[in-house]
């Protein structure tokens, strides 16, 4: 069940009336029923893996709580991180990393083969599993206290708008949302033209931009060798479009969904290519999993403590590792390994400063090579294989007159620059306090009132364009989004 789907239109069709008539002390019974149809509609099978990681760290909660000695609680800390990243590692990296073994055992002379599992991919095991994990850790520290209540905690793991795809949000922001079920209030005026423009964003993002786009980009690293450099650069660009499209299409429409629940979640992207260096990318793409690694994984490494040889590894580490969160694939290594070089040399070049305020003219140059640094890291995060990575690479690098795919070069043009109108358009509104939507207009109280008409109008004008290019799109059967796979 996508969110671009008839199916889940009637799905929150007959949930979010449910949600608002039942009385308040049953609405989280609503939504984790709501939450286990939802992620049940892609495979029941593993409906009892998300229970059963539910289970185990809310009773590890509890006996953090209640444990007294240091020494209990961090065995109680181990068993979380033991049962959580195993099961982890069984689903996801068990195949990667024994084909590493058997491939390292054949490489010195020996022959050898070891069995498989072959085993199907939850669908967004890697996202679920850090926010359980965020959570015992956050007990562990005594940075939140546990809930005592299980039907709190399992919607809290389970909540169906971010379920599959992020943002990964912390118990310490999210719990509360979810506790206070008395306190949430259905949408209305503002919230509800906030909630339903972050739901028309989202859509715009992943039917115009990157379903738009997708059916070329497969063409071409499907056999890049067939098309001219201009074309393949063409269809890295167009990548970068499609996933970023994709990816924050979600969120936006995650986001709108749950505020329509009365329950915000966090922004998890802010206008990334409009980075004018790798770090301040960093800062602006996917959020959620930027400050996951940077507080349990950099920091307990030794963040930015000690010489700049052990701020460079821990660097490293943390990306490499953000590198396999993404897949179990030696292009996701390399992908992670581009951007721990990318932000030592800037860390160690300019010293860490990231500019803040308004985009000036003279910061273009760190833009575009902070854009062009993630497009090469593109090429192995979509390429199948490391070698069909290095054909994408020879085929751009090679003169050729192959298929130029001039019709196709021009649509990647066209929504690249309504990409980086849209980053530019919620750019504008952050810098001035607003909101992050571009369908949402705000006027003060000592605007005239032809500026007040002016300021009603245009975000009327850009929803309506969004929606008429979303119906113009639409058609066929929905692409799944790709973070899905993750």
């Amino acid at each position: 069940m996508i969110f671009n789907s008839v199916t889940f239109v009637v799905f929150l069709a007959i949930v979010l009336p449910l949600h608002w008539l039942v009385p308040p002390s049953r609405r989280n019974l609503v939504l984790l029923a709501a939450s286990y149809v939802f992620y049940g509609w892609w495979d029941w099978r593993f409906l009892g893996l998300i229970a059963l990681s539910t289970v185990v760290d809310f009773i590890i909660g509890q006996r953090l709580a209640a444990a007294v000695g240091e020494r209990r609680r961090k065995r109680l800390l181990a068993a979380s991180l033991c049962f959580n990243l195993g099961v982890l590692g069984v689903f996801k990296y068990f195949d990667f990393f024994l084909d590493g073994a058997v491939d390292l055992v054949n490489a010195v002379g020996l022959d050898s083969s070891g069995p498989t599992l072959g085993i199907l991919l939850p669908v967004g095991i890697s996202f679920y599993t850090f926010q359980t994990i965020s959570y015992t850790f956050d007990v562990y520290r005594r940075r939140i206290e546990p809930t005592d209540k299980i039907l709190d905690f399992a919607t809290y793991v389970a909540y169906f708008p971010q379920l599959v795809a992020g943002p990964i949000e912390r118990a310490q922001r999210l719990l509360p949302r979810v506790q206070d079920q008395a306190g949430r209030a259905m949408p209305r005026g503002r919230q509800l033209d906030r909630a339903l423009s972050l739901i028309l964003s989202g859509l715009f993002k992943k039917v115009v931009l990157a379903d738009g786009v997708a059916p070329f980009v497969n063409e071409v690293f499907a056999d890049p060798g067939r098309f001219s450099s201009l074309a393949v650069a063409a269809a890295i660009v167009g990548f970068a479009v499609q996933l970023y499209g994709d990816f924050s299409g979600y969120t936006d429409i995650a986001r709108g969904v749950s505020e329509l629940f009365g329950i915000d979640l966090m922004v998890n992207f802010r206008q990334p290519y409009l980075s004018r260096s790798i770090t301040e990318f960093w800062r602006r793409w996917h959020i959620s999993l930027s400050d996951w690694l940077r507080d349990y994984v950099y920091i307990p490494f030794g963040g930015n403590r000690g010489s700049s040889w052990f701020v460079a590894r821990n660097l490293m580490a943390t990306m490499l590792l953000g590198g396999l969160w993404h897949g179990a694939s030696w292009n996701f290594v390399i992908w992670g390994a581009i951007h721990g070089v990318a932000l030592v040399v800037h860390r160690f070049a300019r010293a860490g400063r990231t500019p803040s305020g308004p985009v000036r003219p003279s910061q273009l140059p760190g833009i575009a090579t902070t854009f062009a640094v993630w497009c090469v890291s593109m090429v192995f995060f979509r390429a199948q294989s490391v070698d069909a990575a290095f054909d994408v690479f020879a085929a751009l690098a090679r003169p050729s007159s192959g298929d130029s795919a001039i019709a196709s070069v021009f649509l990647v043009v066209v929504l690249f620059s309504a990409t980086i109108w849209l980053d530019l358009v919620q750019r504008r509104s952050a810098d001035r306090g607003g909101d992050t939507t571009p369908s949402h207009g705000a006027t003060t109280s000592a605007a005239s009132k032809a500026t007040e008409t002016h300021s009603t109008l245009r975000p009327a004008l850009t929803a309506g364009v969004m929606l008429v290019a979303v119906v113009v799109f639409s058609g066929g059967s929905p692409v799944p989004f790709i973070y899905f796979q993750f």
